[in-house]
């Protein structure tokens, strides 16, 4: 008979694993291998086998249905049916995940877009009362309009990944952010801004902030951001993003 070896990880490698990752972590391997002792986790992920048996019953309470087996040959084993029953995900994550459908479908090429309504409706049903408002406060900053076919995309670059929590870390507690942007003409600079809106115009993504510097609305080019950080201390007041007067659909939109 023909062994099949065991999926393995390099869990251990990572020095620094939050919580919730760890545990999701335990969750893949039992999903993917049909048994692993406690040894075996404890070693792959990184800590110790009391920190598993606590993440183990961590992961029973949220729904999984784990079984263990003593002796030899024995381990844990995770149901294949069962799945946690409660949400696990960021705001940041769910924000990323109805945007992401949402300028799909304006695209007009999402086609699965009522089993991806589904799923997320699913996922918003289960968010504690507080993620849900702030999901909604984060959407409500949210604008999704249609590119321009004269738009010039040959300097589209990639977003920096640290952009969208830092986004909700400063629209939720409208807090001043700070970057460094690089404009059309290569000029660099460094911006303190109050953001109020985020314009999707698939696939360029945009952050309106309102500068005071300049006393206007600009528009900020994700891909050009780059370090953002929020500052804590006097909040800004929210302003009405006149959206139907100032986007415009293929210039350059900072000044």
């Amino acid at each position: 008979m023909k062994l099949v070896p065991k999926f393995v990880t390099n869990y251990a490698m990572i020095e620094f694993m939050s919580i919730r990752q760890r545990q999701d972590a335990i969750a893949r391997i039992l999903r993917r291998n049909e048994t692993a002792t406690i040894d075996e986790l404890s070693r792959d992920v990184g800590v110790s086998r009391r920190t598993v048996l606590r993440d183990i019953s961590a992961l029973r309470d949220d729904g999984f249905v784990i079984y263990s087996e003593s002796g030899p040959g024995g381990g844990l084993q995770l149901d294949p049916q069962s799945m946690q029953t409660s949400a696990r995900l960021s705001v940041a994550e769910v924000f990323a995940l109805l945007i992401s459908v949402a300028a799909m479908r304006s695209a007009q090429n999402l086609p699965f877009s009522d089993l991806a309504d589904a799923g997320l409706a699913k996922i918003e049903k289960s968010l504690p009362a507080d993620k849900l408002r702030d999901l909604q406060r984060f959407l409500d900053c949210l604008h999704i309009g249609k590119l321009s076919p004269k738009q010039d995309l040959s300097d589209l670059g990639q977003i920096d990944p640290s952009l969208l929590p830092a986004f909700e870390t400063a629209f939720l507690g409208q807090l001043h952010l700070s970057f460094d942007y690089q404009d059309v003409k290569g000029a660099k600079s460094h911006r303190k801004v109050e953001p109020q809106a985020l314009l999707i115009l698939q696939p360029l993504w945009y952050l309106v902030a309102w500068d005071p510097a300049r006393e206007g609305f600009r528009h900020f080019r994700m891909d050009r951001i780059s370090r953002p950080e929020c500052i804590h201390g006097a909040q800004f007041r929210r302003r009405h993003v006149p959206f139907e007067d100032d986007v415009c659909p293929y210039k350059d939109m900072v000044n």
